[in-house]
């Protein structure tokens, strides 16, 4: 059996699963319970929906649910002896590395269109807009699923390292905070960040905070590039430092 097969096993009995669905359906309710409330229908019609969830989700609950998701899948690596018979076996570090990343990105996506399902639903059922969500969230859906790659492969590689469920979703806060802060200040530069990649393109489109509302080649191009290029260079340094530890006592 393959790496990455026995890690796709795991997950018929992971927590994770609750995480992936629940996560994006409470934010979209969240982002429609104000309206609601008091009795108003979005303003913008399918974009004013996809702002109101969308847009506070890339903000910092998208880092925190990717950071829980990494937890939860080397959580078994730090029971009992696991970690040592991962040590002492014979799959290299970067195939670990690589399968967990891919799992953690995998959940990452399914959460991705679960989020894109949910506002449909939210728009058409509760807010009852007429037509479909325009095709431009079902393309930033898909360049999101991309963006969050390289934050995936950042999250499993801490909680390879860190047993603590709270520490590596704190660094993720931070991460995301400080991130926003960096592209208000430093637009696409900031990009060099994993978490600024994805809070990025999660307002891609929305016009708030460091967006001008209208997506560009360039603006892609940029998001997709750095996914590259930010995946490859945590996923070789995070291999390398699999190489040079040992079991624990």
């Amino acid at each position: 059996m393959s790496t990455l097969s026995a890690e796709l096993v795991k997950l018929k009995r992971s927590l994770a699963w609750p995480i992936v669905v629940l996560l994006p359906i409470v934010l979209v309710l969240a982002g429609a319970a104000t309206r609601l409330a008091n009795g108003r229908t979005p303003d913008n019609g399918w974009h004013t929906v996809w702002l109101q969830s969308v847009g506070f989700y890339g903000l910092f609950p998208l880092a925190i649910g990717i950071a829980i998701l990494g937890s939860l899948v080397w959580r078994a690596e730090h029971r009992g002896s696991n970690w040592n018979a991962l040590m002492s076996g014979l799959t290299s570090s970067l195939r670990i590395v690589t399968a967990k990343a891919v799992v953690v990105a995998g959940l990452t996506a399914i959460m991705q269109v679960i989020l894109l399902a949910a506002v449909i639903v939210i728009g058409k059922v509760v807010f009852g807009l007429p037509g479909m969500l325009p095709g431009e969230y079902f393309g930033v859906t898909g360049l999101l699923i991309v963006a969050t790659i390289p934050a995936a492969a950042t999250q499993s590689a801490l909680s390879m390292f860190l047993r603590s469920f709270a520490v590596p979703s704190a660094v993720a806060l931070v991460a995301s905070g400080s991130s926003t802060v960096a592209l208000m200040a430093l637009g696409n530069a900031a990009l060099v960040s994993p978490y600024g990649l994805a809070t990025r393109t999660a307002l891609l489109g929305t016009g708030s905070f460091v967006d001008t509302g209208v997506i560009t080649g360039s603006d892609v191009t940029a998001i997709l590039a750095a996914a590259v290029v930010l995946f490859t260079v945590v996923i070789t340094v995070s291999s390398a430092a699999l190489e040079h530890l040992d079991t624990r006592t």
